[in-house]
């Protein structure tokens, strides 16, 4: 075995004096112009990493947690039109306070102190608490503050409690229905929640939680959209560092570990840190905003790039120790390997085309940057491999006579692919026939798997503001908010009749609805001041009105008063769960259309926007998926000019997909937005094993040798270095399960499960199935006519 090895690496040569055409058409050249003027091209990438500095400090985040469903639909246009009228949801500050002990005397004095203190925050635009309730109004007199400046003792005290757990205003909306928890709602100014300065507010706020209320033994936490949206932007900041850490220390660990030289290992694992740094300036020099997929772009372009710089690398050392010298060594192997580098990229470049049919406008703007940089990383490793190798490495003739005689690691690799080799080729009609039916079988599987998507899943899971909701969904129905959106037709004012029966409607439906609840509008106050002064005319209500603060008003009433919102809150729920409280509001709503004709009104809110979008987005992707299955086979097959290898990867490029499908299945998860995106661009990743195979089978196939010769050469010769990348993209995608957001531990741990497949799929599937469409080509067509 060891002879036939020897035989494979003095091989190396020989392939190399009959050139055939190009699988790239050419473009591997590229990277024979850096190398010609090695000196030069450092100089001018130094320049290059000095402007990428630069524009990656023009990154910024966007931590918006409606950016997945941005788009230029009819829901999303009207979403935002709400949000302008009724901003209030986007700068709301949610304050969770729970304790058995809340409504005792002194716990209750110190929670209305911090209810004060916060209100001096800066930042703070207003507040609503149990505190902002009302007594019921005397006639013609402004009604008096429900709690009174001195708390009564006593038995007067425990009158006073249940008085405060009865009121209509604040119960099951501000106030658990058992008193156990209280809701605080601080509005903060826009402009403090878009800029740096949320960080400096929510530290303020968690500062006062400590002081005011931190040895009452209540358990205060913060949610809502801004304290969201400033963990994800902390999560995001915090995320990127530690993938850029650890998957460049796994590259470079892995690299060191199997070639011995620091040269080699600076030229195999610095071009992908140098892409890493090109791409990321240059998304920042395109006004690309870092988001929640835009941060796996790191581990993303390491895993494009290295897996051909390992390649190059490989091949070269193969050609030092064959007794070439450092300039011919790399040359050749850019020749020899760099056509599969190109044809990788461009596998991978239709993967992230592929995300442009969604109508997302975050995922379609991650597929605009994973092609940029998937260039950008191409033209970084054919071009940077043989200039640091040409630079680096020294002592050719020393190094060959070392190698030759000790090289352990990788000829270990080379037996383990060797053995396998032998036993794929052996009958490769059987093995065939097991990898299709196990494939189909796996796809039947895969196409049970049903959309899934929880706003939760998008925020930070170990940080407060989750734990928040939760309790909020447990205790006050919900902390998402389902609104209907009432607007007037032209002749209507806020306070005619009609109106005010078209909300009351709206408002008695939503307070019907199953799964919807704390809803507050404008009949909320016409209903109290009904039941409480005995007065229901538009004059008082009217009066209420002007004297409510302006922040809580505009949370109901817009300012040209052309349009409410009737609110509500729903729990925390999958969208499959979502989607059907929602259409049957919707649908219920139809009786108050009909009855109100000329008014309209839809449901709208984050909630509902996720609930009725997420599924059709989600199926659409995976449609997309299936759609790139064959383009890529295409694509492929057309740059071989073979139809042997447009068949031959299409089963070891499908069952990566399949196979973490039914693992996503037997663990009981759907297919989310961001298990969809990592099977989407993993398959493109994952044919960079199959396409090196072969591009060095089509080498090997030559008049005179046979298939399965050629197969096992093949195996042997690029088989440990797909080992050792498979093990390094694995270890730099890996890494994403120490962040705190959900979507990006899924991400990362399906996309490297999907590369180890791929690596499995291409020793196990590939290797048999070319070889029984090599041997029916040769029946076909003769064996004089090569099938690659």
């Amino acid at each position: 075995m060891l002879e036939k090895h020897r035989e494979n690496e003095v091989h190396v040569d020989k392939v190399e004096q009959g050139p055939t055409s190009s699988i790239a058409f050419g473009l591997e050249r590229i990277g024979l112009i850096a190398v010609r003027a090695p000196i030069v091209s450092c100089i001018v990438l130094l320049a290059l990493i000095v402007g990428a500095v630069f524009g990656i400090h023009r990154i910024k985040i966007d931590d918006s947690l409606s950016q997945l469903f941005r788009s230029n639909t009819p829901e999303f246009r009207q979403y935002e039109a709400v949000t302008k009228k009724f901003p209030a949801e986007e700068f709301d500050v949610l304050v969770v306070v729970e304790g058995k002990t809340l409504l005792e005397r002194n716990n209750l004095e110190k929670l209305r102190d911090f209810v004060t203190d916060m209100q001096l925050v800066e930042g703070t635009r207003g507040l609503v608490s149990l505190f902002s309730a009302r007594q019921a109004p005397a006639p013609g007199r402004l009604p008096a503050a429900l709690f009174p400046p001195e708390l009564p003792e006593g038995a007067a005290y425990d009158k006073f409690v249940e008085t405060v757990k009865n009121n209509e205003i604040i119960r099951g909306k501000l106030l658990s229905d058992d008193g156990t928890l209280a809701l605080i709602v601080l509005s903060l100014d826009p402009e403090v929640v878009a800029s740096s300065k949320l960080t400096k507010t929510v530290g303020d706020i968690r500062a006062l939680m400590k002081e005011d209320l931190g040895n009452t033994g209540l358990n205060v936490q913060l949610s809502g959209v801004p304290v969201m949206q400033l963990e994800i932007r902390n999560a995001v900041e915090r995320d990127g560092l530690t993938y850029n850490i650890l998957g460049i220390l796994a590259g470079c660990v892995i690299a060191i570990i199997f070639f011995r030289k620091i040269s080699f290992m600076v030229a195999a694992a610095f071009p992908p840190m140098i892409a890493i740094l090109l791409a990321l300036g240059a998304l920042g020099w395109a006004n690309f905003n870092l988001n929640m997929f835009l941060n796996v772009m790191t581990p993303l372009i390491m895993v494009i790039s290295f897996s051909d710089s390992m390649q190059l690398t490989f091949a070269a050392r193969d050609r030092l120790i064959a007794g070439q010298d450092k300039f011919t060594a790399f040359k050749n192997a850019v020749l020899v390997v760099g056509p599969a580098c190109v044809l990788t990229h461009g596998t991978a470049g239709i993967s992230f085309i592929a995300l442009q049919f969604s109508d997302s406008d975050l995922i379609r703007k991650f597929g605009e940057a994973g092609l940029a940089a998937t260039i950008i990383a191409l033209v970084a490793v054919l071009s940077l491999v043989p200039v640091f190798g040409v630079l680096l490495v020294r002592n050719e003739k020393v190094f060959a006579s070392k190698f030759q005689s000790a090289d352990a690691g990788v000829q270990a690799l080379r037996n383990f692919c060797y053995w396998i080799a032998v036993r794929m080729v052996g009958r490769p009609g059987l093995f065939s026939l097991i990898a299709v039916l196990f494939v189909a079988g796996l796809g039947v599987i895969y196409a049970n798997l049903e959309p899934r998507y929880r706003l939760a899943d998008q925020v930070p899971d170990k940080r407060q503001a989750v734990a928040a909701s939760d309790r909020l969904d447990a205790k006050l129905t919900g902390a998402n908010p389902v609104n209907v959106l009432v607007q007037f037709p032209k002749g209507e004012t806020l306070y005619s009749p009609e109106t005010l029966q078209t909300i009351a409607d709206v408002h008695a439906t939503v307070e019907k609805a199953a799964g919807v609840g704390n809803v507050w509008s404008l009949e909320t106050l016409r209903r109290w001041l009904a039941d409480k002064a005995g007065s229901a005319d538009v004059a008082t209500l009217k009066e209420y009105v002007n004297v409510i603060p302006e922040h809580l008003v505009r949370r109901f009433i817009d300012a040209e008063q052309d349009a409410v919102v009737v609110a509500g809150r729903v729990p925390d729920k999958d969208s499959s769960q979502l989607l059907p409280i929602v259409d049957k509001l919707d649908s219920e709503l139809d009786a108050v259309r009909k009855k109100h004709p000329g008014y309209e009104i839809a449901v709208t809110g984050l909630a509902a926007i996720a609930a009725r979008n997420s599924a059709g987005m989600i199926e659409k992707l995976n449609r997309g998926l299936t759609v790139e299955f064959a383009l890529v086979a295409i694509f492929i097959g057309l740059a071989f000019r073979s139809w042997v290898v447009m068949f031959a990867c299409i089963l070891p490029g499908i069952f990566p997909v399949v196979m973490s499908g039914t693992v996503l299945w037997a663990m009981g998860e759907g297919l989310q937005f961001a298990s969809v995106v990592a099977l989407t661009v993993s398959f493109g990743l994952g044919l960079s094993a199959t396409i090196h195979f072969l591009n060095r089978l089509r080498l090997e196939s030559k008049p005179g040798v046979g298939s399965a010769l050629a197969v096992e050469r093949a195996t042997v010769l690029v088989g440990p270095a797909l080992i050792l990348t498979t093990l390094v993209l694995a270890c730099g995608l890996v890494v994403t399960v120490f962040s705190d957001l959900p979507s990006l531990r899924l991400f990362g741990w399906l996309s490297a499960f999907s590369m180890v497949m791929a690596l499995v799929a291409d020793l196990f599937i590939l290797r048999p199935t070319a070889m029984w469409l090599i041997n029916l080509h040769a029946k076909l067509q003769g064996p004089d006519k090569p099938a690659i």
